[in-house]
């Protein structure tokens, strides 16, 4: 008989020989991620314009920040980058999954379903460069949009939908949808794969309509793959930065500055590197409590469930 060869453990049953294969993460984890944190937040403490030796100030950083109409705008700009990128994606993918699934794929084949998904998936890939400009020649005054909108007679409906304060967010929001929904929809697709096809059959034979099978299967079913495009989208929401950057640089007049993109500027223009580092260390700890919040929703659904 093999022999079974006990391995040393610590506090809570810890292997001590899953230690090597941990090391190189938690290394990784502590130069990458940690320690240029615990910087972040020293260096908000003090002013500084990158050269020099910086001055302790103390909470002066954050006493300005927090009565700064800037900031408190930025972060309302986030909370309409949390729609579009978290629940628009997540309740759109969810749909158009579950139409892909139970719908386009039995009546139309599975290469018809796989190419509508690869066709939703591609903005993922594209590289966020290239999206900005594509959408900011469609988007310009004398762009592709306003053209088709002038050739229907719509002139009323043109805009310098990038260029105009009143216009400027929804069309960027517009985009971070458009890039966003592949996503969430491969995602809960890819879930949708796990569950027993017998489920919608039997639910088909009843007699139950398709959203009646939406409501009752697929939502239910997919549960996890929800929290998860939900954390994951909510969270790349709070620090998005390269479709503002690119689209429109926080403008015009402010109305598309997000958290991201005004600590950015006052890193690399104003050169206030104090002030930037503690926007980030707010934004940062803004994330990693909605993050917590997430996780002790999720734990509490799951042992509901159990």
């Amino acid at each position: 008989m093999a022999s079974t060869v006990d391995r040393p453990t610590g506090r809570a049953g810890f292997s001590l020989g899953y230690l090597p294969y941990l090391l190189p993460g938690a290394i990784g984890f502590f130069f990458v991620v940690l320690l240029p944190f615990l910087m972040n937040i020293a260096v908000s403490f003090t002013r500084w314009k990158g050269i020099g030796v910086p001055k302790f100030i103390g909470l002066e950083n954050y006493l300005k920040l927090f009565q700064d109409k800037t900031f408190w705008a930025a972060f309302e700009h986030s909370v309409a980058c949390v729609v579009a990128m978290a629940l628009i994606p997540t309740a759109l993918g969810l749909f158009l999954g579950a139409v892909l699934f139970d719908y386009i794929g039995p009546r139309f084949g599975p290469r018809t379903s796989s190419g509508l998904r690869a066709a939703f998936y591609l903005p993922q890939i594209l590289p966020v460069a290239v999206a900005g400009v594509l959408w900011g020649w469609i988007l310009s005054p004398i762009g592709v949009l306003n053209t088709i909108l002038d050739g229907l007679g719509l002139h009323a409906l043109s805009q310098n939908w990038l260029g105009d304060p009143a216009t400027a967010l929804l069309a960027v929001m517009f985009v971070m949808v458009w890039l966003q929904l592949g996503y969430a929809l491969v995602v809960f697709m890819a879930g949708l794969a796990r569950v027993d096809p017998a489920l919608y059959e039997a639910a088909e034979l009843d007699g139950a309509p398709w959203l009646s099978r939406f409501r009752h299967i697929t939502i239910p079913m997919l549960k996890p793959e929800i929290f998860v495009v939900g954390l994951t989208t909510t969270i790349a929401a709070l620090k998005v930065f390269a479709p503002v950057y690119v689209l429109t640089s926080g403008g015009p007049d402010n109305a598309t500055t997000v958290p991201s993109y005004f600590a950015y500027y006052h890193f690399f223009t104003t050169n206030r590197v104090g002030y930037g580092a503690a926007i980030t260390t707010v934004q940062t700890l803004i994330t990693i409590v909605l993050g917590l919040v997430f996780l002790r929703v999720q734990r509490k659904q799951t042992e509901g469930a159990n």
